[in-house]
């Protein structure tokens, strides 16, 4: 399949037909990657969803939390 890389902006702009951003999982919004090979191949790539919060700290385990560091008191800091 082809498209025509048109102006938008200062910037140039492909279109991505329907069937392939099905195809790889991406819609208005998405990011991608964009990678070009030793031999001036453009690779499209999308980015992996970004975890939420909770995923993240779903990840906390008792085995990869670290102990409470004490700093000490500078200054006039109120505790």
């Amino acid at each position: 399949m082809s498209t025509t890389v048109q102006k938008w902006g200062n910037s140039l702009g492909i279109r991505i037909p329907s069937q392939i951003a099905e195809r790889i999982a991406i819609s208005q919004g998405s990011e991608v990657d964009l990678v070009v090979s030793d031999d001036h191949t453009l690779i499209v790539i999308p980015n992996k969803k970004k975890p939420t919060l909770e995923e993240l700290l779903a990840q906390c385990k008792p085995e990869n939390r670290h102990d409470e560091l004490e700093f000490g008191v500078e200054g006039k800091e109120l505790l």
